[in-house]
């Protein structure tokens, strides 16, 4: 929670800009969506389709790359996961005939490429039909034209100031 119970810790806390009433409102309600909807979402393709939201992005990101090629750092960015995250995705993918990895080099640097294959194609053409209801059932006809286009920009404004700010990634030393 974001409050302040009693005037001594306010007052120790004075360069700390507290939530009014209202913000505190706001934030609790972007908090909760932040994490039920990711959670709904992922709940949806795991009962639906045996894969998790973050596979289902792998799939799709690969799905919209030229020759559904991309290199696995662009892949883990645009997926929203660590290299490591992504690697072991990447195995259960293979495994499942869906993905192929393959070593590339450009001049002097090596890298790994990720390609989904016809069968990841059709894997993911199956899945999506289910996934874009769910989206369209919790957020699209949730709301009026005009909320949806509030809730877009509002979401490019928050996004623009975590890339301008970026967090420090947690190396596990701050203990």
């Amino acid at each position: 929670m974001l409050t302040v119970t009693s005037d001594n810790a306010r007052e120790a806390d004075d360069a700390v800009p507290w939530l009014s009433e209202r913000e505190q409102e706001c934030w609790r309600a972007i908090a909760t969506l932040a994490t039920t909807l990711p959670a709904a979402l992922d709940a949806q393709l795991r009962r639906d389709a045996g894969v998790n939201a973050f596979e289902y992005h792998v799939l799709a990101g690969l799905s919209e790359a030229p020759a559904r090629t991309l290199v696995l750092s662009d892949l883990a960015a645009l997926a929203r996961g660590s290299l490591s995250r992504l690697s072991h995705a990447l195995t259960r993918m293979e495994r499942a005939g869906y993905v192929t990895r393959a070593a590339c080099s450009e001049g002097s640097v090596r890298r790994i490429e990720a390609t989904l294959t016809d069968a990841g194609l059709a894997r993911l053409e199956a899945i999506a039909p289910g996934h874009v209801r769910e989206v369209r059932r919790l957020v699209v006809d949730a709301l009026t034209p005009e909320q949806l286009d509030a809730l877009a920009d509002a979401s490019r404004a928050v996004n623009a100031a975590i890339a301008a700010d970026p967090p420090e990634a947690c190396t596990g030393d701050d203990a």
